[in-house]
């Protein structure tokens, strides 16, 4: 049976053998005390199991203020467990609370990093990947053999859709390859998002026309999902090339769902479909810190 694998940087006041059970029975099969449905056929089955634990260090200070040691000690290891596939199949929201759930918080850990995931073949089955991928947003933009140069429109909210417009004029006839919305602008009321769509992309069809040149434009369409959906056919229809989406802030279901139905409009249609620039707002919150978050 296939199996997910989960390595961590984890730092405990106890035994790190025992704080990485405790990790394993938390995010699969135990829980703080013993229940009776907990068999050991159902363990056998569905238990989480650690594969290695190697101590790295030990230290005096925690990664965290106001933790308590009753040796005044904290050991620092690197753990990897691993999950049956059984547990969550394909679905990653379920995964995702598995590798990580309620463990940020319990007393076993003054420091917890997920560090790395590795996945079965399967994974690869269920999921075909990027549409586009690298060289297709090279091949989009026309740009092959160097960076591209990029940049975001400023100020982040509070443009008219002919003030944006105007700006993309003055990008584009400095050779800029590749802008983007900020990530708080989706559709305000002084920039819907299909007006920006129509403004931004007259702009940029007729520099192609004269120039050859076609920048790669990346609208924030996140939202709802039927509203993602609506707004990337915008996006096609008007000749654009790329739509962004916040991951974290729309879910992870919501990015597949999207993707699925975009890759299905365009093989469907005669018209050029568009690649996605996927952001990660907030993702400091888990990862700023060294020794906590992911």
């Amino acid at each position: 049976m296939e199996r997910i694998f989960g390595t961590y940087y984890i730092e405990t006041p106890y035994d790190p053998e025992k704080a990485a059970a405790v990790l394993a029975g938390e995010q699969s099969s135990g829980t703080f005390v013993a229940v009776p449905g907990e068999t050991e056929e159902l363990k056998e089955r569905f238990a989480a199991r650690v594969e290695q634990v190697e101590l790295l260090e030990t230290v005096d200070l925690s990664a965290i203020p106001g933790a308590v040691s009753d040796t005044g000690k904290y050991h620092r290891a690197k753990v990897k467990v691993s999950w049956s596939i059984e547990n969550f199949g394909h679905n990653l929201p379920v995964m995702v609370s598995t590798l990580q759930g309620n463990l940020y918080e319990i007393t076993q850990f003054t420091g917890l990093k997920l560090m790395d995931i590795e996945l079965p073949p399967s994974f690869g089955q269920q999921f075909k990947g990027p549409e586009f991928g690298i060289a297709g947003c090279r091949q989009l933009t026309g740009v092959v053999e160097r960076p591209l140069i990029g940049t975001i429109i400023k100020p982040s909210i509070g443009l008219t859709v002919e003030d944006t417009a105007a700006m993309v004029q003055t990008l584009a006839e400095a050779g800029i390859d590749f802008i983007k919305d900020d990530e708080l602008l989706s559709s305000s009321a002084n920039s819907r998002f299909e007006d920006r769509v129509a403004g931004i992309m007259e702009v940029i069809n007729n520099h192609a026309d004269k120039t050859g040149k076609k920048i790669m434009y990346a609208f924030n369409l996140s939202g709802e999902i039927d509203e993602m959906l609506s707004r990337y056919e915008t996006i096609v229809l008007h000749g654009g090339t790329c739509a962004m989406i916040s991951i974290n802030s729309v879910g992870l279901s919501a990015v597949k769902k999207y993707a699925t139905n975009a890759s299905w409009l365009y093989m469907r249609t005669e018209m050029d479909g568009a690649c996605l620039q996927g952001i990660l707002c907030w993702a400091s919150i888990s990862g700023r810190i060294k020794k906590y978050g992911d």
